[in-house]
Parts: C-alpha cells; sequence; structure tokens
C-alpha cells in the first residue's frame, strides 16, 4: 500500500500522503532564486541614495525628484509585465516563463552599469523591474501547482523569503562596495538562478493542460518520490481540468460566480492593504529615514540589521504559516505595523515639529530603530508572503492566470505611487503625517481579515471554491470532483 488510511468513526477514510517532500522543497527554492534577483532590484536604493545624489555613479547628477523616479520605475516595469506574465506562462509555460526573464535583468544591469545619464538608469530599472515583477506571478504559480496542500504554505512562502535574502544582499554591498560593483554583482544573481533552476521539472498542471500526460506524470514522480501514488494525483489533476474546461466561457462569465467575485475582492484589498501600509516607502527608502532620525548609528548599519531582521521573520514565517494559518498571521501582523508605523510617526512629530527638546530626542533616539524593526518583523510574518499567496489559492482555476496578473498590476501600481511620492509628501507635509496615514491603513486591515477572509490552511482548492460560494465543503452542493482513490 502506498497509501495509509485513518479511520474514525461517522467519517469517510481520510489519506496520509507518503509522498517525498525534499524534492518539493528543493524545486521551490529553485524557482525562488529569482525571487533573490527580484530583492535585489527593490532593494538597490536602500543604502546608496546618498552616494547617487553625490554623482558616484558614473558622474551622473541626481537630486531628489530623479531619486523619486530611479525608485520608482523599478514598480513601473514590474507593473506593466505582470499582466502579460500570466499569459507567457500558460503559452511556454511556468518553468521557461521564471527563465526568460534572465534576458530583461541582464539588460537593464547592463544600462545602469553603463549609464551616461538619467535615462539610461531609468531604462534600466525599468528592465529590471519588468523581471521582478514576472516573478511575482509565475514564482508563486509555479511553487503552488508542485506543492502538496500541507507544506503549500511553506512553499509559498519561500517566495518573499529569497526576497528578502535579495533585498538583504543590496543593502550589505550597496553599503560596502562602489554602485558599479555592486550592480555587477546583482547582474550575476540571474545567471545563478538559471543554473540551478533549468533543472527541475515543469509544473504537472502545466503539462496535463497541454495534453502531455506522460510528461506529467513523469515531473510528480520526480516531485513525489517513487513510492508515491502519483497517478492516482495525476488522475484528480486531470479530471479538474477537464472539469475547468467544461465550464470554461469568457473571463467576464467567469467573474459571475460568488466565488470568483469575493476572491477577486478579497485579493485586491489584501494588495491595497500591503503597499498602503508602507512597505515600499520603508525598503526604497531605509537608510534616508534613518538619517534623518538624527541617530548615532550609521544608517548604513542600521539599515542592514532591519534587513537581517527581515529575513529571519520571514523565515520564522515560512516555519508556522501552515501551523497557525493564514489569518492569525495577517492580524498579528497588521496590528503591529499599525502600532510602530503610529509610535513613528510620533518620534517625526516631535523631532520635525520642535515640541520637545533635543536632549529628550537623544533619550528616544532608539525609538526609530525598534519601530522599524518591528515593522519589518511584523509585516514579512503575514503581509509580505501572504497576500501573494492569496492569489494562487483563492483564485478559481477558471480566472486565476488572468486575476492574479491583473491583482499583481494593482499591487505593483501602489508601490509606484507610493515610491514616487514619498520623498515629495514628506517635504510638503513633514515625515510624521505619511506613517499615521500607514498606521491607519494597517489597524484597518486587521478588521478586514478577520471579518471577509477565509482560512486556507490545510484545505484543498475544491474546499477553498466551496467555502467562497457560502457552501460545506463535500456537501451536496459542492461543484468539486468525487474521487474517493485520492483525497487527502
Amino acid at each position: 500500500m502506498t497509501k495509509k488510511y485513518i479511520l474514525n468513526k461517522m467519517e469517510a477514510p481520510k489519506m496520509v500522503s507518503n509522498a517525498k517532500k525534499l524534492p518539493q522543497y528543493i524545486a521551490a527554492l529553485s524557482v525562488c532564486l529569482g525571487a533573490v534577483a527580484a530583492g535585489a532590484v527593490l532593494g538597490w536604493t536602500g543604502t546608496i541614495s546618498d552616494p547617487l545624489m553625490t554623482g558616484n555613479l558614473n558622474d551622473i547628477p541626481v537630486d531628489n525628484d530623479v531619486l523619486g523616479w530611479i525608485s520608482s520605475f523599478a514598480t513601473i516595469g514590474a507593473m506593466i509585465t505582470c499582466f502579460p506574465i500570466g499569459m507567457i506562462c500558460d503559452t511556454i509555460g511556468r518553468k521557461w516563463a521564471c527563465l526568460v526573464t534572465i534576458l530583461p535583468f541582464s539588460l537593464g544591469w547592463l544600462l545602469i552599469i553603463f549609464a551616461k545619464n538619467a535615462n539610461m538608469i531609468y531604462t534600466g530599472r525599468f528592465f529590471t523591474g519588468l523581471a521582478g515583477g514576472s516573478f511575482c506571478v509565475a514564482a508563486p504559480l509555479y511553487t503552488s501547482e508542485i506543492a502538496e496542500k500541507e507544506i503549500r504554505g511553506a512553499l509559498g512562502s519561500y517566495f518573499q523569503l529569497l526576497l528578502t535574502i535579495g533585498i538583504l544582499f543590496s543593502y550589505v554591498f550597496g553599503a560596502i562596495t562602489s554602485i558599479q560593483v555592486f550592480s555587477i554583482l546583482c547582474c550575476c544573481i540571474p545567471f545563478v538562478f538559471g543554473l540551478v533552476f533549468v533543472f527541475q521539472p515543469e509544473t504537472p498542471v502545466y503539462l496535463l493542460k497541454k495534453g502531455k500526460k506522460d510528461a506529467a506524470l513523469h515531473s510528480l514522480k520526480h516531485l513525489r518520490g517513487p513510492a508515491y501514488d502519483s497517478e492516482a494525483e495525476l488522475q484528480e489533476l486531470q479530471q479538474q481540468i477537464d472539469k475547468s474546461e467544461s465550464e470554461k466561457g469568457s473571463f467576464v462569465e467567469a467573474l459571475q460566480t460568488k466565488a470568483a467575485k469575493k476572491s477577486m475582492f478579497i485579493c485586491f484589498s489584501l494588495m491595497i492593504f500591503q503597499q498602503l501600509s508602507g512597505i515600499n516607502a520603508v525598503i526604497f527608502f531605509m537608510s534616508t529615514i534613518f538619517k534623518s532620525t538624527g541617530g548615532n548609528i550609521d544608517p548604513d548599519y542600521s539599515t542592514i540589521g532591519v534587513g537581517v531582521v527581515q529575513v529571519v521573520a520571514t523565515f520564522i514565517s515560512s516555519l508556522v504559516v501552515d501551523k497557525f494559518g493564514r489569518k492569525i498571521l495577517l492580524i498579528t501582523s497588521a496590528l503591529f505595523m499599525s502600532i510602530s508605523g503610529a509610535l513613528l510617526g510620533v518620534y517625526f512629530t516631535l523631532q520635525g515639529r520642535e515640541i520637545v527638546e533635543q536632549t529628550t530626542l537623544d533619550k528616544i533616539g532608539f525609538l526609530p530603530i525598534v519601530c522599524l524593526v518591528v515593522f519589518i518583523t511584523a509585516f514579512s510574518l503575514g503581509f509580505g508572503p501572504i497576500p501573494w499567496m492569496a492569489s494562487s489559492e483563492l483564485m478559481p482555476s477558471e480566472i486565476k492566470s488572468i486575476a492574479s496578473s491583473l491583482a499583481a498590476t494593482f499591487n505593483w501600481f501602489l508601490a509606484f505611487i507610493v515610491t514616487r511620492f514619498y520623498n515629495n509628501i514628506v517635504v510638503a507635509i513633514g515625515g510624521d503625517i505619511p506613517f499615521y496615514v500607514f498606521a491607519a491603513i494597517a489597524l484597518l486591515s486587521s478588521f478586514f481579515v478577520k471579518f471577509c477572509m477565509p482560512e486556507t490552511k490545510g484545505k484543498s482548492t475544491q474546499e477553498v471554491q466551496d467555502i467562497l460560494n457560502g457552501v460545506k465543503p463535500g456537501s451536496a452542493d459542492s461543484k468539486g470532483v468525487d474521487n474517493p482513490t485520492f483525497k487527502s
């Protein structure tokens, strides 16, 4: 027997999978090496804002306005690519959609390294953002389609974990090397990703959709191991795909179901809360924020320290997301982000509006560092990885590719607004008001998660859809595929 059944009174047999987990972890980590490259793009300006403004990149003059555009052009590239990458994933496969991004990554970094003017930096940032944004759709899609549901949450969180490692990479090497050397190192990361990930299989779901059943079975056996009944899972996947194809209509028609409408509302709302909590303002301008506090610690070292905390917190999230569930992590994340953001706003109010003496400010000089550490930790535990995970877990299969791409596009649009205009807002109304707004939005998000979002921990795709449709999973009203040979 390749399955063990646990029988309880009045219950149908439940199956415990004996699939190997290691190949799934390796595949997920391999694809997420591309997220390191994406993180390097996001963190690039984190510790080099001052060197950029003193002309350290090929003597190109940079002021506050130019710096805002340099930071935000990456988000424009990411925003533009999120929609077409969904169609590319369906055309050439999830694996190759990830691998082809090596080209825009390389082109972008070369333009930055050999830049002669600000326009070349803008263009380079656009291309690197275009490649990085692709991973926000392609990598989670790949991971969700190779993972068993018992470890789907953990594998899904690896994207955010490797993204934070990429951000930390930028913070460290931006602080200790010249901008040119730093950018050359960033250019090498996509090639390392390609060399590792090229040996991983395509997802079974994509191969089945293309009618390649033998290849899909081979992929499953690679991911689950020889002792696992891959043919049973393949049969269920095929039934789900056949069901989806038989009910397939236009995107607008597919949106008429309650599950589709609710999943779209939840996923887009999570993207709003993620970005308008201020995370990209913190990541892109962290060194500048630390410098503005006037503390005694070198802003670059403070930034690196927070980057380390972000990596550790995201790693912890990957360990607990399948244990505690998505909702509790999101609510906890939102509450601590709100508290830390509000306290940071209070500090900037005391400092910028000269309410207290400098000696008092010196006594609480630790507050900005503590607040940013708490903010980043809280974000990394919940609102960092889970909104991206939610798109792959909540969306019905009929709309998943297009809807996930739309959600990612919307996310990056919000990121552009925040990163482009954060500096301008600080100059116009002070450094405290934005953090009060960020804190209020984070607090609001906790109520949204509590009352509007279903828990997806340990639930199959069909069970999630039943919940969104207001139907008890497994009941007569469920439209799921009845396949007793494979039920986790």
